[in-house]
């Protein structure tokens, strides 16, 4: 008679073959399961600090790099501290009045609509934390959708690939290419494309720290 050890060993290495190779207990691919799970994490974050590098590709080949070390506090404070191409500068929102304090050498306060301020052509300051990019995220999988969802999965996390509608630029539609970390569950990258894949711009979040403790008075500038 067939042992039942030896039995069940064998159900146990066919059914483990047949289940998807993902180590996660739910439908990767489910849109809705995943942001769940992705606003679930930053529902916990109280602050975090990232170093940033912002790459934005004319069409001609040109490019522009910005990078700066980018710190958030709920509801929404935000600082950036950059290293280039404006070594020293300092953007704190909201300054005075509900503007944005700049210091280089002066401290100016301007408008968040002020092209000066735009972190790319298209995006402001205010536009810029990781609450708004999930909520973003969460549309282009869902209702702003302009095509099919593929999802992978890698050594560095999930991977989501869409079609939708851009998050700035109102009529335009946008290839997006999301990175989530699968240790932190927040988007750690983000790749935009035009419809035919010509690349756009990259946004890279390096070394992201969560719940530092950071105090109020760091989003105020001396002399505020």
């Amino acid at each position: 008679m067939f042992p039942f050890r030896s039995y069940l060993a064998c159900k146990i290495a066919f059914l483990t073959f047949l289940l998807p190779s993902s180590s996660y207990p739910w439908n990767l691919s489910d849109p809705e399961i995943l942001m769940k799970k992705i606003e679930a994490a930053y529902g916990e974050v109280n602050d975090y600090q990232v170093n940033m590098e912002v790459r934005t590709h004319g069409k001609e080949g040109s490019s522009e790099i910005k990078k700066f070390l980018y710190t958030f506090k709920k509801p929404k404070r935000i600082r950036l501290d950059f290293e280039s191409p404006y070594p020293g500068m300092i953007l704190v929102y909201p300054g005075q009045n509900g503007k944005v304090a700049l210091r280089r050498f002066f401290t100016f306060h301007l408008s968040p609509e002020n092209p000066l301020l735009l972190v790319s052509s298209w995006q402001r300051i205010d536009q810029t934390d990781l609450g708004l990019l999930i909520k973003n995220i969460s549309h282009s999988v869902t209702d702003r959708r302009r095509g099919p969802l593929e999802v992978t999965e890698d050594d560095k996390g999930v991977r989501l690939r869409v079609l939708a509608d851009d998050h700035f630029r109102e009529g335009v539609i946008t290839r997006y290419q999301f990175l989530v970390d699968t240790k932190l569950w927040l988007p750690v990258r983000v790749e935009e494309s035009t419809r035919d894949g010509r690349l756009e711009r990259s946004i890279v979040f390096q070394n992201l720290r969560t719940n530092l403790g950071v105090p109020d008075n760091f989003f105020q500038l001396n002399g505020e």
